[in-house]
């Protein structure tokens, strides 16, 4: 009796912790629907009935409006993709870098080097000096490394990866050491693939700050060959605010028909996060920790 009992009370508490994740999907899922739905629904349908998932008024306006400049948003895709390809792989390979040096405990350095990263969480030069440095001193401005190298180290995530690679098992380098193996072939071939839940981890961050980063474009980028997907969606809204706006009805620039200017504001976000949304799965796998366990026997 005392057996059953207790095996279903498990069970109840498996159904109302399903239930409870259940729930908490929903509630992350349907507001993304709902930016579907909206991305679909003309400027009256949304005045009238207001955000719906099932648009009552079909609409591809918001849509034709952004792919009316389709060579300058193909253009947009292929520098964030180039900017966060190159940047995810250059800011994993530093910070994996930095971080298994300060986890080791037979570095001198060590101290100074993490106080270093700590401290500049802390202080940085500012816009002004950064400004200076990167397009007077380095001569970056319109480059593709003004996009790539501000982010590629993040204290953060050293500080993150140093404590992963601190938790690993200590005999593990030591006996590669024994062995003969080099620093290198330790951090290679030992501590990478242990720590491929951490490394996965900064590199989907790395990823998503690249992907989303509109803020560097819009200081270091005059032109329009070098501006990213959001930088670009960015300046899309502003032009269409400023033709629904009463300036532009002064001024004759408005054609009299009023734009989706929110129906739009949802298709860019489905437009810049879609990508994203379809890489996410293929590091979810990674983020259970206990990769290390049974590694070291005895």
């Amino acid at each position: 009796m005392n057996k059953s009992n207790l095996k279903m009370k498990s069970n109840d508490h498996h159904i109302v912790s399903h239930i409870i994740l259940i729930l908490a999907c929903i509630t992350i899922i349907y507001p993304f629907c709902v930016i579907i739905g909206a991305s679909f629904q003309s400027p009256a349908d949304l005045a009238e009935h207001g955000y719906r998932m099932i648009p009552k008024e079909f609409s591809l306006e918001a849509y034709k409006m952004i792919f009316q400049t389709s060579g300058q948003l193909l253009n947009s895709y292929k520098v964030t993709l180039i900017v966060t390809l190159l940047g995810t792989i250059l800011a994993t390979t530093l910070t994996t870098s930095y971080a298994y040096v300060i986890s080791r405990p037979t570095y001198r350095y060590r101290k100074i080097l993490s106080f270093y990263v700590f401290f500049t969480m802390l202080f940085n030069g500012g816009l002004v000096a950064n400004y200076l440095w990167l397009s007077g001193t380095l001569n970056l401005k319109n480059t593709y490394a003004v996009l790539i190298l501000p982010l590629c180290v993040s204290p953060w995530n050293i500080i993150m990866m140093k404590g992963f690679m601190m938790g690993l098992p200590s005999s593990l380098p030591e006996a590669a050491k024994v062995d003969g193996a080099s620093e290198l072939k330790i951090f290679t071939r030992i501590v990478l693939p242990c720590s491929l839940p951490g490394v996965a981890t900064i590199t989907l961050f790395y990823a998503l700050g690249y992907w989303n980063d509109w803020y560097t474009g819009m200081i270091y980028i005059d032109g329009n060959d070098l501006v990213c997907l959001q930088l670009l969606l960015q300046r899309i809204i502003k032009d269409i605010d400023f033709l629904n706006s009463a300036e532009a009805m002064s001024t004759g620039m408005n054609t009299g028909k009023e734009l989706p200017t929110v129906s739009a504001r949802m298709a860019m976000c489905i437009l810049a996060a879609g990508p994203m949304l379809l890489i996410f799965p293929f590091f979810q796998k990674y983020f259970r920790t206990g990769i290390t366990i049974g590694s070291v026997k005895g």
